[in-house]
């Protein structure tokens, strides 16, 4: 039994320092300006938060949940925010950054001539993606903290859900980055951002829209991160967030299998 696992331990062990030295270049490269990309990233939906979640929601008043709780408009926003600023930290790291390195810059015809390995690669920035979405995350977190919108115990139970959120787009956003041709094909994929920023229950219950539209709309990875983190973040859902997790991570594992056999397919050919 020892003979049979030490060998993959330690290939495992090489496959993960591998994929952090991905990771690693990254950090190095972008450290000057790391900041300004946090600041940039967080600032969206926190404005979003205070014009819609506050601003609107002063004249929306209270929204009667489905188990018929009643909670402040911003108290709803607010964890859909979050949901949509992890897919969009996730996302704009490995599309659009992503599709530059591989296409244009030619950034990983050079690491695979190392032993570094195309899913490592993948990996390596997915990992990457998340420490900018992580921050994003813990800080919006606070946010919500301060302004009374969520506990410290919800919000610390909703920061590795919002991560997991990020690791999942950021497989689906990898995904699809091999598969854009050119740069114009982003506005055909910032359309499909938009439009599920705005129908994924994320400034009304999905119970208010048509049924058909209804299961559409609950089948979307935004509708379920959404889902998730609003359950958490107002002690809602129950054994509903489950569903709302395997999907996550069905999403995520299917999208790095996906993006990594792709890569392969175009730097090995």
């Amino acid at each position: 039994m020892v003979t049979f696992l030490l060998p993959r331990l330690a290939g495992l062990s090489a496959a993960s320092r591998r994929a952090a030295s991905v990771a690693e270049r990254n950090v190095a490269a972008l450290r000057p300006v790391y900041w300004l990309l946090l600041v940039s990233g967080f600032l969206e939906p926190l404005l979003y938060l205070f014009s819609i979640g506050v601003g609107v929601g002063g004249l929306v008043g209270d929204l009667t949940l489905p188990g018929g709780r009643a909670v402040s408009y911003a108290a709803f926003v607010a964890p859909a925010m979050l949901a949509a600023s992890a897919m969009n930290g996730a996302l704009a790291e490995t599309t659009f950054n992503f599709f530059g390195k591989m296409k244009y810059m030619r950034l990983y015809d050079g690491v695979i001539a190392t032993p570094v390995r195309p899913f490592e690669i993948a990996l390596g920035e997915l990992a990457w993606a998340m420490i900018r979405g992580s921050a994003y995350s813990a800080a919006f977190l606070s946010v919500m903290v301060a302004m009374g919108l969520t506990t410290v115990g919800r919000a610390l139970l909703a920061f590795p859900a919002a991560v997991l959120v990020g690791f999942a787009f950021g497989a689906l956003g990898m995904t699809l980055a091999t598969l854009l041709r050119s740069w114009q094909d982003f506005d055909l994929l910032s359309s499909a951002q938009f439009t599920l920023f705005l129908f994924s229950g994320t400034f009304v219950p999905a119970s208010a829209y048509p049924t058909a539209l209804r299961w559409l709309v609950e089948v979307t990875p935004l509708y379920r991160s959404v889902h998730l983190l609003r359950g958490i973040g107002l002690g809602d859902g129950g054994w509903s967030w489950l569903l709302d997790v395997a999907y996550l991570l069905v999403l995520t594992g299917v999208g790095l299998a996906v993006a990594a056999r792709r890569m392969g397919r175009r730097l090995y050919r």
